[in-house]
């Protein structure tokens, strides 16, 4: 089947309708995708670093709270069973160097609390290894017996922990070879929390030890890293969901700003034909009459050779007036009501009309579906439409050919009318531009026959779709509203021939 050519109006022909240069198009989609992506990406991943740190340092400086309230209270639990004098702390006995300067508590009961003591120390479970530290910052007891007697000059954690006074200080890092307190009886797996426990005077205000106890809780361990498996999982898949989600709502606003722009350059190109199509009607219906007029005058009297030549007069301004009148059907204002129109009449009707083109061109004519077929349209404009399409078909088919027309219900209450013809087809590049205003492949074509039956299809609630190859033919589909009340008609099929 084929459309109408190429014949697009030289820009300074057409009267200006208002629209500026067009600017260089912005791909709304290409960049959203792009610049939102990086921002949830970011979001997401600081929402989850966040996270996952707060999860970890809760659950340490709880565990480590746990820790030092169990070490504060085996102190003082030790120092009430050895019936020490008031205001003996735990601390000032941890120092096995100053059991000879106490005042009030033999050498040998402070070494036997201090015993019982580091002995509840010794088998805190999860340990991997224990110190305690003297004010002077010595190692005065450790569960690695290598480590007894070595001071530790230059670490700030501890010197941190001995200024702060806090309850516990507790951080988790990786074990670091160049710290020489860090000599682990066996290696952590994993992370390993490091607590700093002092241990202050009666009066609560100066720290006599410091106990540093290394764990490497497999519990919370476990528990940390399905933290980390859920929160990062759940942060994947929440950031994933929004940009899917506002990707499906900013690709559907694309589609209709670009359809709604298609229809703005539709609607200006038809205003702009406007302009110019009384001055059309007016500069040439009169002449093209007069020449008309004239032609069959003189054909009267003309000689058998020059009546070829006035006959293509005639058949030559017969088809400029189908210019004209196709122009001003195009541009006529329509409306919008709709009515219930028999699209099988319709298409008997159009038979009919193009009976002498059919069996001029050699054409087979085939009909299948109902007998009866209420469709949602206007009377006038559907026969426009069939008009443009058998007109194309029959174009195409020059030397013969099948024209085959085929209506058929569809599910939700929808018609879909398919008219295949066996002419020459067109390239895939014609097929993409064939709804356009003034795109035809036909030589003196006006352009405006698909373009019009597009405009019409959408007006009434349808759709127009067109498939074709070189050489194998064309196939149009028309899918229509089946009107209300009309759905009724008999649904046997037919032909005809």
């Amino acid at each position: 089947m084929q459309t109408l050519e190429h014949d697009v109006p030289d820009k300074a022909s057409l009267p200006s309708s208002g629209l500026a240069a067009p600017l260089r198009e912005f791909n709304l989609l290409r960049w959203f995708s792009l610049i939102s992506l990086l921002i949830i990406a970011s979001v997401a991943g600081g929402l989850g670093y966040v996270s996952t740190r707060f999860v970890v340092r809760d659950s340490v400086e709880r565990d480590a709270m746990l820790t030092a309230q169990f070490i504060q209270a085996m102190a003082q639990a030790e120092v009430r069973h050895s019936q020490l004098p008031p205001g003996t702390t735990m601390g000032e006995l941890l120092d096995p160097r100053l059991d000879s300067q106490h005042l009030q508590v033999s050498p040998a009961l402070a070494r036997s609390t201090r015993t019982e003591f580091l002995d509840h120390v010794e088998h805190l479970p999860d340990t991997l290894l224990a110190n305690v530290y003297a004010r002077d910052r010595t190692i005065v007891w450790s569960t690695n017996p290598q480590l007894i007697g070595k001071r530790i000059s230059a670490d700030g954690d501890l010197d941190h922990a001995f200024r702060s006074r806090k309850a516990v200080s507790a951080s988790y890092h990786q074990a670091e070879d160049d710290r020489e307190e860090q000599k682990f009886l066996r290696e952590p797996r994993y992370l390993f929390i490091e607590n700093y426990i002092p241990l202050f005077d009666s009066q609560g205000e100066q720290v006599l030890s410091m106990v540093e106890i290394y764990k490497e809780p497999q519990d919370l361990v476990r528990r940390i890293q399905r933290g980390y498996v859920l929160i990062w999982v759940s942060t994947l898949l929440g950031g994933a969901l929004i940009y899917f989600g506002l990707f499906w709502i900013v690709r559907r606003a694309a589609l209709l700003l670009h359809h709604q722009q298609d229809r703005l350059v539709a609607s200006e190109t038809y205003v702009a034909l406007g302009e110019m199509s009384s001055a059309v009607a007016h500069s040439l219906r009169n002449p093209l009459a007069n020449i008309r007029s004239s032609a069959e005058l003189a054909q009267d009297i003309a000689s058998e050779p020059a009546r070829k030549n006035i006959n293509d007069i005639i058949s030559q301004v017969d088809r400029m007036s189908r210019w004209v009148r196709d122009l001003l059907v195009s541009l006529r204002p329509a409306s919008d009501e709709v009515e219930a129109v028999d699209l099988v009449a319709a298409v008997e009707d159009t038979r009919l009309a193009f009976a002498q083109q059919i069996e001029r061109h050699g054409v087979q004519f085939s009909f299948a579906g109902p007998a009866l077929q209420w469709v949602a349209s206007q009377p006038l404009q559907l026969t426009q439409i069939l008009n443009s399409l058998f007109a194309n078909a029959l174009e195409a088919m020059p030397q013969g050919g099948h024209l085959r027309v085929e209506v058929r219900r569809l599910e939700g209450q929808r018609v879909q009318l398919l008219l295949s013809d066996t002419g020459k087809g067109m390239s895939q590049q014609q097929e993409r531009m064939v709804f356009k205003p003034f795109f035809t492949t036909k030589q003196g074509g006006l352009g405006v026959g698909l373009a019009l039956v597009k405009r019409i299809m959408e007006r009434f609630g349808g759709s127009v779709s067109l498939h074709s190859r070189e050489e194998e033919g064309t196939r149009v589909s028309l899918i229509f509203n089946i009107a209300a009340g009309g759905d009724h008609g008999a649904q046997h099929s037919g032909g005809r021939g």
